[in-house]
C-alpha cells in the first residue's frame, strides 16, 4: 500500500508547517518528540495502515490519509447540520401551523434561531471546559441518537398532533429545537475533537465540506418542489373556515404536512446513517490507541479512555484563546457576519417582478415560474450555499503559505466580508426596484462569492488550528474552535434583527 496519498504530496510542496513558537518549519521538520515515551514498533492493521504513526510525537505527514474515513467525516458534517436545514426548508409547513395565531405566526422564527444559538451555545461552553473526562464518541454517538429521537417525534407531528393550537405546537417545537441544538453542540464539539486527534487536517476540512453538502441540498429540494409541485396561492377574499379567521384550516395543514413529513423523515435517515458508519471509524481509532497502551504499561493503563487520557492535555480557555487568537476571531467574524445573509435573501425578488404601488394589491408575478418568489428565494439560497460548499472543498488545493504564517490575515480577511452586505441595496431589495438591473449580478456577483468567501475562511481557519497547539493540545483546540464557531452564529443572529426590517 502507498503510503502516502496525492493530497500528501500536494500539502508537502505547498505548505509548512509551524512550530510551537510560530516559527515556520521546512517541510522535512523534526517533529518534537518526549524522550520518555519509547519510539512504537511499526504495526499495521489489516487494512495496511500503521498504527504506530498515529501516537503523540510522530509527524503529521507520518499519519496515512484515508478517504474512508475522510468519507465518514463528511458524512458526520452533513448530520450536524442537516438538522438546522430541515427547520429552514419545514418553514412553509411551520407557517400553515400558526396561520390562526398572528403574533406566533410572525415571530416563530425568530424564536426558532434564537433558541437553537443560545442552546447551542451554552453547549459548547459546557463541553469546551470538560477535557480531560471527555469521550468524544460518546458526544458523537449520543448527539446522533438525539437526533433519531427528535426527528421521529417531528416526523410523527405531522401526523398525529394536527389539531394542537398553535401554542402547544410552538412550545413542542421550541423543545424540539432546543434538543437538537443541543445534539448539535454535542456533535461539533466530539466530532471536531475527534477529527484533530487524528492529526489530519483533511479530516476536519471533511466535517466544513460535508456542513457544505448540508446546506446545498435543502434549498436545491425545495426549488424542485416548487417547479414540479407548484401550489396556487390561497384566496384572500374567501371567507375563513366556519367564518372564525382563528380557526385552523386542516386541509392546508394536512397538504404542508406531506412535504414536512419527508422532510423531517429524511433527517432521521441521515442520522441513522451517520451513527452507522461512525461505528468502524471507532473501532479503527480504538486500534490506533490500542498501541498507545501498549507502550504506556508502566502507567497502568486499563482501558483505550485511559491511553487517550494519558496523552490528553488540558488547556485553559485563556491559554488557547492566547494561542489562537486571530484564527479563533476569524472564524467568529465569518459566521457573524455571514448570519446576515438568511435574513436578507428572502428580501430580494428578481427584477421582473413588477414594483408595488402605494394602494394597490400586490401585483401578480411575471416571468418564467423559476423567477417567481417561491423559487427565485430557493435559488438565492441555493447559489449562496453552492458558494459555501465550493469555498470548503477548494481548502483541498493548495494555498498561499501566508494564510497560515500569519493567520492575523484571516482576521483581516474575515472584517473585509463586512463589503458584501451594502451589494444587496443594489439589487431588488423588498421589491423596491434594482439600482443594478440584473438577476445574475444578484446570483453571481453577490450570493456565489459571498458563500464562497465563508466556506473558504472557514474552512482554512478550523485546519489552520492543529498547526498552531502542541499535539496533545489538538482535540481541545478543535473543541475551541468550534465554539468560536457557533459563538459567531449566536452573535450574528441577534445583530442580523437589525436588518429584518429593511
Amino acid at each position: 500500500m502507498l503510503r502516502f496519498s496525492v493530497m500528501d504530496q500536494i500539502r508537502k510542496m505547498f505548505y509548512k508547517k509551524k512550530d510551537h513558537h510560530g516559527g515556520a518549519l521546512d517541510s522535512d521538520y523534526a517533529p518534537i518528540v518526549d524522550e520518555r515515551m519509547p519510539l512504537a514498533l511499526e504495526d499495521e492493521d489489516s487494512n495496511g495502515y500503521a498504527a504506530s504513526s498515529f501516537l503523540e510525537g510522530e509527524s503529521e505527514e507520518e499519519a496515512p490519509f484515508s478517504w474512508f474515513e475522510y468519507s465518514i467525516f463528511a458524512l458526520i458534517g452533513v448530520a450536524m447540520l442537516w438538522a438546522w436545514n430541515m427547520f429552514m426548508a419545514a418553514a412553509p409547513y411551520f407557517q400553515t401551523r400558526f396561520a390562526s395565531d398572528p403574533w406566533i405566526l410572525a415571530n416563530f422564527q425568530p424564536t426558532i434561531t434564537s433558541a437553537s444559538t443560545c442552546t447551542n451555545l451554552a453547549a459548547m461552553l459546557i463541553l469546551t471546559n470538560i477535557q480531560y473526562s471527555a469521550s468524544y464518541p460518546f458526544r458523537i454517538n449520543t448527539a446522533l441518537i438525539m437526533n433519531v429521537i427528535i426527528f421521529g417525534l417531528l416526523t410523527a407531528s405531522t401526523s398525529i398532533f394536527l389539531h394542537a393550537s398553535p401554542l402547544m405546537y410552538l412550545i413542542f417545537l421550541v423543545v424540539m429545537v432546543a434538543g437538537s441544538a443541543w445534539a448539535c453542540g454535542l456533535i461539533q464539539n466530539g466530532a471536531f475533537a475527534y477529527a484533530a486527534s487524528f492529526g489530519r487536517p483533511e479530516y476536519t476540512q471533511a466535517i466544513m465540506a460535508g456542513q457544505g453538502v448540508a446546506g446545498v441540498l435543502p434549498p436545491l429540494a425545495q426549488m424542485f418542489t416548487v417547479l414540479v409541485f407548484p401550489v396556487s396561492a390561497p384566496d384572500s377574499t374567501a371567507p375563513p373556515p366556519d367564518g372564525d379567521p382563528s380557526t385552523l384550516n386542516y386541509d392546508a395543514v394536512a397538504e404542508a404536512a406531506t412535504s414536512a413529513f419527508f422532510y423531517f423523515l429524511t433527517a432521521v435517515c441521515i442520522s441513522v446513517c451517520a451513527l452507522i458508519a461512525f461505528q468502524p471509524l471507532m473501532r479503527r481509532h480504538d486500534r490506533l490507541v490500542e498501541t498507545r497502551m501498549a507502550q504506556a504499561m508502566s502507567e497502568s493503563l486499563a482501558s483505550i479512555e485511559d491511553a487517550e487520557r494519558a496523552a490528553r492535555k488540558v488547556v485553559s480557555l485563556k491559554t488557547l484563546f492566547f494561542k489562537l487568537h486571530w484564527l479563533a476571531l476569524a472564524v467568529f467574524g465569518c459566521f457573524l457576519i455571514s448570519m446576515f445573509f438568511p435574513v436578507l435573501t428572502p428580501k430580494v425578488l428578481s427584477i421582473t417582478m413588477p414594483k408595488p404601488t402605494s394602494g394597490a394589491s400586490v401585483p401578480a408575478p411575471t416571468g418564467p415560474a423559476i423567477l417567481q418568489p417561491s423559487a427565485f428565494i430557493s435559488l438565492a439560497f441555493f447559489f449562496w450555499n453552492l458558494g459555501d460548499l465550493l469555498g470548503r472543498m477548494s481548502t483541498m488545493l493548495p494555498a498561499p503559505t501566508m494564510f497560515h504564517e500569519r493567520p492575523v490575515l484571516l482576521f483581516a480577511f474575515a472584517i473585509g466580508r463586512l463589503l458584501f452586505l451594502p451589494l444587496y441595496f443594489l439589487c431588488n431589495l423588498g421589491g423596491r426596484g434594482a439600482i443594478v438591473n440584473s438577476d445574475l449580478f444578484y446570483l453571481l456577483l453577490v450570493q456565489l462569492p459571498y458563500g464562497l468567501s465563508s466556506g473558504w475562511l472557514s474552512s482554512t481557519s478550523m485546519m489552520a488550528a492543529s498547526e498552531w497547539v502542541e499535539d496533545g493540545e489538538r482535540e481541545a483546540a478543535g473543541s475551541f474552535m468550534g465554539m468560536c464557531l457557533v459563538a459567531g452564529l449566536t452573535c450574528g443572529s441577534f445583530l442580523s434583527f437589525s436588518v429584518s426590517q429593511v
